[in-house]
């Protein structure tokens, strides 16, 4: 006999009955720009008009003095890892849990990513373990500011005075994010942001890295442009950089999407923590929300939550199949493994078939050797929900009430 409390996985009525509407992303503002561009006599971006008002546009929440806008939030990354100028064989510490752009920069500048522990719930890296992590050729950090929950800046920026190490920030995932009502991105030496087709603002694909500090600054265009001196014209390069330069096109739509900035996170916002609410009023048993600080704003990329397996007659990805089936825009965990286990890292496949570091001597770092117990379990266990912005209200309560549903019949 079917019951209200059916599962949808067993012919109940499902949960999540509300259609989404379609999220129109870009419109009448980036079609303006474009119309502009198009009326442009180049489309380069070293002072084209477009890249140049995107640039400002992003100064306006994040005033950074020097900015290089690129071709993705991976070059970024690669920029910002390239303008520390560190010698081979030098150490990064970072999360094994990210994209692998986080990760591209530091291996073809001939550096070593080192992977640190991750909270359990916050799921950004834990500054106790990257204190242990600290080697003598460790020489920066690459803090990730996973889903857009702030990491703890306090706490790895003491860390980092401590041992005079570099910080770079990754918030490819966190427009809009503030720690202790700081925007992500002003407490480190660079700063790295995606305007990839996912992210909470887009052009396809493009990048943005920046800094206030003059030993980079003046150089971040350099790296990102072959390292050709557009200031003085000069195109007798110093040093090998690649070419990760924005065009005007990807430019216009970018600067766009910053004015929009502020409406498109307060969304996300409103969103993530009205789900929250929901889930914390109907108490699901075994799911472990995320780890917010209230003094911060998390700016929901998506919502990554845990499941308590010891307390549920199920698997994680048996309890998401579940979810899905009561219409549940879910997916299990975020990426399958952390990066150390990717076959590339498990081989030191990284040039190929080899890793010149390693064979000659400059490193000893075996990642089949490498262990984050928590981002494993982490990843194991856990489940994203999406935060799409054309999410109405009745859908976000109907994902709470299918959540909870789906949760007390697995329940132990």
């Amino acid at each position: 006999m079917k019951t209200a409390s059916s599962l949808a996985l067993h012919g109940g009525a499902p949960a999540v009955t509300a259609t989404l509407p379609v999220h129109h992303r870009w419109g009448a503002e980036e079609l303006a720009r474009l119309t502009a561009m198009v009326e442009q006599p180049s489309l380069f971006y070293w002072n084209g008009p477009q890249c140049n008002a995107l640039r400002s546009e992003f100064q306006k929440t994040y005033p950074l003095k020097w900015t290089m806008p690129c071709s993705s939030g991976s070059a970024a990354l690669h920029i910002a890892v390239a303008a520390l100028q560190l010698p081979p064989g030098s150490e990064i510490i970072t999360s094994p849990v990210t994209d692998m752009g986080s990760v591209i920069g530091i291996l073809y500048q001939q550096l070593v990513p080192v992977f640190a522990d991750i909270h359990p719930h916050t799921y950004n890296l834990d500054p106790e373990d990257v204190r242990r992590r600290i080697t003598p050729k460790t020489k920066a950090i690459m803090v990730v500011h996973l889903a857009g929950n702030p990491s703890d800046m306090d706490a790895l920026m003491a860390i980092a005075r401590e041992h005079n190490l570099f910080v770079i920030e990754d918030c490819a995932q966190s427009w809009g994010a503030c720690y202790r009502g700081k925007p992500v991105g002003l407490f480190g030496d660079l700063a790295c942001y995606s305007f990839n087709e996912f992210k909470h603002v887009s052009c396809g694909d493009g990048g943005i890295v920046g800094t206030n500090d003059p030993r980079f600054g003046p150089t971040l265009t350099k790296w990102g442009d072959k390292h050709y001196d557009r200031v003085t014209g000069n195109r007798n390069p110093e040093a090998l950089s690649p070419n990760y330069r924005m065009s005007e096109p990807q430019g216009a739509v970018a600067g766009a999407q910053l004015v929009k900035l502020p409406a498109i996170i307060a969304r996300h916002v409103a969103l993530g923590t009205r789900l929250l609410s929901h889930l914390r009023e109907l108490a699901p048993p075994a799911v472990v929300f995320p780890a917010i600080d209230a003094r911060d704003t998390h700016s929901f990329w998506f919502c990554l939550m845990r499941l308590e397996l010891a307390r549920v007659r199920c698997s994680r990805d048996e309890f998401v199949t579940a979810l899905k089936a009561e219409g549940v825009q879910v997916q299990a965990g975020y990426i399958p493994k952390p990066v150390y286990r990717y076959p590339l890292f498990q081989n030191h496949n990284f040039f190929a078939g080899a890793w010149p570091l390693r064979e000659s001597g400059r490193t000893t770092m075996d990642y089949r050797t490498v262990s984050c117990p928590v981002a494993e379990a982490m990843l194991a266990d856990g489940f994203s929900l999406a935060i799409n912005p054309a999410m109405t209200d009745e859908i976000i309560t109907q994902t709470a009430t299918a959540l909870a549903k789906v949760a007390r019949h697995f329940a132990g």
